[in-house]
């Protein structure tokens, strides 16, 4: 029987750094016996010299829209927003399965070319717990920056500038409290923090980035399911100086806040970090802005209040890539042991699981789409 090719492509997203598979994980990969093609990538946190030290065979950018069907392809973040159809199996975000503007042309793409979707947000256990997410470095990330916004707005009046990432962890908090101090100075106090959804991954990520920075705990109120049970919008948020939203939704519940909880006099909220990001979901909890920030904008203002103090928001999709290198390793090795069964895709659990979900957002979608 001749060796599974997993085919890892360039990310093409703007300012995206992180990679599904490591040189650690190639390695492993290798080492049970499969064959993994890596593309050149000039924005991938890892040297391709490292992939190739791995035992990777090193194939051009892009070049996974040519190769054998049989290849299964792994990527991280969506695909360019394309036409033609898709005839490989993809292991990668897409990024349409809760019905995100435009959710059923980046679906249909799969079905139309014989392709499969196999999307790393709804790879489960059998417990559905996902068996690997970029959340703690997602809300670690979110909650760095939702200081930094929180300092400079408080000395600024543009727009906070953009951000580039960082090659670690340290380098990130060693500027956050630089930020936080020149914001102390000006408020008199160190801002008061809440976190939505703090005992899972992502808001245990925030917690931490808040704890680093030298916020003390007084400062930080860690919600969870418990807190949030009696139903929102909760004046807690607009109580604190910084809302750090972690929830991941698939269906509708009360509103965390909204534009009419916003209009009160004494609101001290300024900065809003919505790491979920779901920023076209019906099922957002945030629902005060519609527009996807991004690194090189990472702040887009809340229109339309009459009271208080400005209000930004972060909405970033790919936060964990402020810290790429981290983020990365840490997600592939969570990864390594579905990524070993790939092999046997169809008889695999965890895989057959996607390919499950994936047939039952494709049948929910219009004949149009298909027609293409």
């Amino acid at each position: 029987m001749a060796p599974t090719v997993l085919h890892l492509r360039s990310e093409t997203k703007h300012l995206e750094h992180r990679s599904a598979l490591t040189p650690t994980t190639t390695a492993e990969l290798i080492k049970a016996g499969y064959i993994v093609n890596v593309e050149r990538s000039p924005e991938r946190i890892f040297d391709d010299e490292e992939f190739e030290k791995a035992g990777a065979t090193l194939v051009p950018e892009h070049s996974w829209v040519d190769a054998p069907k049989e290849h299964i392809i792994v990527g991280l973040k969506e695909l360019e927003e394309k036409d033609f159809p898709l005839k490989h199996v993809h292991v990668q975000f897409a990024h349409c399965y809760k019905q995100q503007a435009g959710w059923e042309n980046v679906l249909a793409r799969f079905p139309r070319g014989g392709g499969t979707l196999l999307d790393l947000e709804f790879l489960v256990d059998e417990h559905g717990r996902r068996v690997a997410a970029f959340g703690f470095h997602a809300g670690f990330a979110g909650a760095a920056l939702a200081l930094e916004v929180w300092a400079w707005q408080l000395n600024h009046s543009e727009p906070f500038p953009g951000v580039e990432s960082y090659p670690n962890e340290d380098a990130l908090i060693a500027d956050v409290k630089k930020a936080v101090k020149e914001g102390v100075e000006t408020a008199g106090r160190l801002p008061r923090v809440i976190v939505i959804g703090a005992r899972g991954r992502c808001g245990s990520g925030a917690v931490s980035a808040l704890k680093k920075a030298g916020i003390p705990d007084e400062n930080i109120l860690d919600w969870d399911m418990a807190e949030t049970a009696k139903g929102g919008p909760f004046k807690e948020i607009t109580d604190s100086d910084i809302f750090v939203n972690c929830i991941y939704l698939t269906s509708k519940i009360p509103n965390f806040v909204n534009k009419e909880s916003l209009q009160v006099p004494d609101r001290q909220l300024r900065v809003v970090c919505d790491v979920s990001a779901d920023t076209t979901s019906p099922f957002t909890p945030v629902p005060i802005y519609t527009v996807a920030t991004t690194f090189d904008k990472p702040t887009v203002p809340v229109d339309g209040l009459t009271s208080g103090p400005p209000l930004s928001v972060i909405s970033i999709d790919h936060l964990p890539s402020l810290l790429p290198r981290e983020a990365s390793e840490a997600f592939s090795h969570d990864l390594l042991p579905s990524l070993l069964t790939l092999n046997d895709w169809q008889n695999s659990p965890v895989w057959a699981r996607a390919k499950q979900l994936f047939d039952e957002k494709v049948a929910t979608l219009p004949e149009s789409a298909l027609q293409k």
